[in-house]
């Protein structure tokens, strides 16, 4: 969380150096890093778009920045002694990153924040390994099981790879999981935007201060800061090429029209902001190549260019434009599809209604952007959103009589650009067009409090103002701490166990996942994952999975035929003795906390399987259905392999008494908040016992059985699974008859995902040691008694 963002931040510092160098050491120190990562981005889309140097890109990206670092060493030392003196403007991107990162740096583990928020992290974190490891090149891909389906479902019709590449290549270069780099990258790729952000509000007349608090507040904005929780990593990538393009045309005087390779910075941010976010960058691109084009037809009118030179800048950019961006450039008919697909589509993603318009002004106190303040936070909510409307207006109108018209310009296009998606887009682009416009919304509201502190006359007049501005302020905090508060951070010791998993079956898919769990995908994705609950599933194993949507539900295995699950050597299931175990056919190849391996035994010969679908209820075959099979064994002389139905004892949480203002969840309650619940059980035997539960568990849990030590959960999701997910068991010494469990939820604390997801939605026991599964031969001879005096779950039979 520390290592990698200063790793990949002194990467971003060295290219734009080198940038700077080859550009004519114009740029200002605020734009260094930005510009840097937007070569980065073009030289990581290049490198991966050939297949045979795509796995060499992280010591591309590395050799790129250590020759600006290297070439550069009189201006870092500029660079250095200037920071003594600006060392609060340089404070804030540091300052701005640790709040980004806020949820996972104070959890003390590595994690992500988008869970249970939005999937597509997953897709991104697949997508950068694979394109680092393979290149731009999709023919290879196995389209049988869900991952190879993902890459070719997304990027193998062009969908933007730029912020991907990037994540890879920096990521590998230090052998690192992306699955625990993909957080800080965000949170980086949001604290850059405060450089450029810096120099926009300082051509409001802010103060070095001023103007980086006004940065601070601009990338931090509830918005953004919403978005960069559930890893949009596209649009956070946008958001600070936006900003750089918006610098650049205020610094318009240090290279438009000037020697051609000043314009390599503004293409390679234009380059970069198309490869992030596609097509659809090009309606921000445009509205700040317009302004520059608007300014360079004045000074051509005034004769202070020369034609030749404008149009050697022009042809240049373009040229620059073209070859950063190609692999874009290149399919851009499927580039230009993807982002009309988008901007079309009716799916609305994860958001159950459109964002509201004022949401751009920085201020939401709620825990969630996809929902309303409610009672006070709603009143103090609209005061504040008032409060930066108006002064958005006083900020445009000092703008207008200081004839910064450039500047100008460039915000009155980025937010037409935002008005006219609004009008025309579906809900899911107007929700990117609020956010990538959310930053200059916010930057000019803070240059329309300057312009009042400057125009105050007295100290009485010159307080009102600052008073403005930290209400503002507070409530940008505010905003961003209720949401860091709700966070829902990835099970960490979980998938260290899937990624020990990947280590010691490498290769040998490919695999069914029977978890719903795309972050699977990336996590094993050596052994080839296809989960048929997943967006896109293996066509093989389709009918394991029922409901009006498959998506989200687990696989079913007690609906598996063995020509269903002939594909898949490997079967990766969570531990759950209430769940149905995979057939006879499998043996169990390794047991971890949170989940089971099972591999195909090499002489497997099972033809027909009786499943019985059971739950913890103990459910069993009915005797009838064991006698047929015997009977068809004794038939056909075969043998009956039976699986056992384990002991399990219920808890019965719909009697259980619990705290008010508690919902209703399946057959378990949602812990909203602070309480304990309490629920009476009764065992039929002493003895050691395993305690498992089933649901979500963000915030401190608190279980305890009698009066024995208790024991404290947290962290425990299972996504955006619609089954109740299983909890690694406790075990505990019981005695013979009643006994008490109470569950707590944790009081409010300042912890990151304390206002977090927390649903018990089951809890059941069985007798430690109970094995995964256990296979009996019926005797086919037997008696009645004899054959149903077992509960079994499935019954087998295995040629002879």
């Amino acid at each position: 969380m520390l290592v990698y963002p200063l790793a990949l931040a002194l990467q971003c510092l060295g290219a734009g150096l080198l940038i700077d160098r080859c550009s004519g050491r114009f740029l200002p120190a605020a734009l260094l890093p930005t510009v840097g990562a937007a070569a980065l981005i073009a030289l990581s889309q290049l490198s991966t778009y050939f297949a045979s140097i795509a796995p060499a890109t992280p010591y591309l990206l590395a050799a790129f920045a250590l020759a600006g670092l290297l070439l550069a060493r009189e201006r870092l030392r500029a660079l250095a002694r200037r920071a003594r003196a600006e060392w609060r403007a340089l404070a804030i991107a540091p300052l701005a990153y640790l709040l980004a990162i806020a949820p996972v740096l104070l959890a003390g583990r590595a994690s992500f924040s988008s869970f249970m928020a939005l999937s597509d992290s997953a897709v991104h974190m697949v997508g950068a390994d694979f394109l680092i490891r393979h290149g731009q090149d999709y023919s290879h891909l196995d389209l049988r099981n869900s991952y190879g389906e993902f890459i070719s479902a997304y990027y193998g019709t062009s969908y933007p790879s730029g912020a991907d590449t990037l994540l890879g290549g920096s990521t590998l270069l230090l052998r690192l999981p992306l699955i625990w780099t993909f957080q800080p990258f965000t949170a980086l790729m949001l604290a850059l935007a405060t450089g450029p952000a810096s120099l926009l509000a300082r051509r409001f007349g802010l103060r070095r201060g001023a103007a980086a608090l006004a940065a601070l507040l601009a990338t931090l904005a509830a918005l953004v800061y919403g978005y960069e929780l559930v890893g949009s990593i596209k649009e956070i990538v946008s958001i600070s090429m936006i900003l750089a393009l918006g610098a650049l045309v205020l610094e318009h005087r240090s290279w438009l029209a000037r020697a051609p390779l000043r314009a390599l910075p503004f293409a390679l941010v234009l380059a970069a902001g198309v490869s992030a976010l596609g097509a659809g960058f090009g309606a921000w691109g445009l509205a700040a190549a317009a302004v520059l084009l608007v300014v360079l037809a004045a000074q051509l009118r005034a004769r202070r260019v020369e034609p030749r030179h404008a149009l050697a800048t022009v042809a240049f950019g373009a040229l620059v434009l073209l070859v950063a961006a190609w692999p874009t450039w290149r399919h851009i008919s499927a580039s230009l599809n993807v982002a009309q697909n988008i901007a079309s589509t009716g799916n609305a993603g994860n958001l159950q209604a459109p964002l509201k318009w004022t949401q751009a002004f920085g201020v939401w106190l709620h825990a969630s952007y996809k929902q309303a303040p409610v009672g006070t936070a709603l009143v103090v909510t609209d005061a504040l959103i008032a409060l930066a409307f108006v002064a958005c207006l006083i900020g445009a109108l000092s703008l207008f009589r200081a004839r910064a018209l450039a500047l100008l310009g460039w915000i009155a296009a980025t937010l037409i650009v935002w008005l006219v998606l609004d009008h025309v887009a579906t809900t899911w682009v107007e929700a990117k067009a609020l956010v990538l416009s959310s930053p200059v919304v916010v930057l000019l509201a803070c240059g329309g409090l300057g312009a009042l502190l400057a125009a105050a006359r007295s100290p009485l007049l010159r307080a009102l103002p600052a008073v403005l501005a930290l209400a503002l302020l507070g409530g940008v905090l505010a905003s961003d701490a209720a949401q860091y508060h709700t966070s829902n951070l990835a099970p960490t010791a979980r998938y260290e166990e899937l990624a020990s998993i990947e280590t010691r079956f490498s290769g040998r898919g490919p695999t069914l996942f029977t978890d719903f769990d795309e972050y699977s995908m990336y996590v094993l994705r050596d052994l080839d994952v296809g989960g048929p609950d997943f967006v896109y599933p293996p066509p093989a194993a389709a009918s394991l999975v029922v409901g009006p949507s498959k998506y989200g539900h687990r696989v079913r295995l007690a609906l598996a035929t063995p020509s269903e699950l002939r594909a898949y050597p490997l079967i990766v299931t969570r531990r759950d003795p209430s769940a149905m175990p995979p057939p006879a056919e499998y043996a169990l190849a390794w047991q971890g906390r949170y989940y089971d391996v099972w591999s195909r035994r090499p002489d497997a010969s099972l033809e027909k399987a009786t499943p019985a679908d059971v739950s913890f209820t103990a459910r069993a075959l009915p005797c009838s259905a064991v006698e047929r099979a015997a009977q068809r064994a004794a038939r056909e002389h075969a043998v009956a392999l039976a699986t056992l139905q384990p002991t399990i004892v219920d808890v019965p949480l719909r009697r259980a008494t619990h705290p008010r203002g508690w919902g209703r969840a399946k057959a378990g309650w949602a812990m909203q908040h602070a309480g304990t619940l309490a629920a009476r059980f009764e065992l039929p035997r002493g003895g050691d016992w395993q305690l498992w539960l089933q649901g979500q568990f963000m915030p401190a849990i608190t279980i305890a059985v009698d009066e024995r030590p208790s024991t404290r959960v947290e962290g425990e999701l299972s996504g955006n699974s619609l089954v109740p997910d299983t909890l690694a068991p406790l075990r505990l010494p019981l005695g013979r008859g009643a006994h008490r469990l109470t569950v707590t939820r944790s009081s409010f604390s300042l912890a990151p995902g304390n206002g977090g997801s927390a649903v018990l939605d089951a809890a059941f026991l069985t007798p430690a040691g109970t094995p995964a599964r256990v296979l009996q031969a019926l005797p086919l001879g037997a008696s009645r008694h004899v054959l149903c005096s077992r509960r079994y779950r499935r019954i087998e039979l295995v040629s002879r």
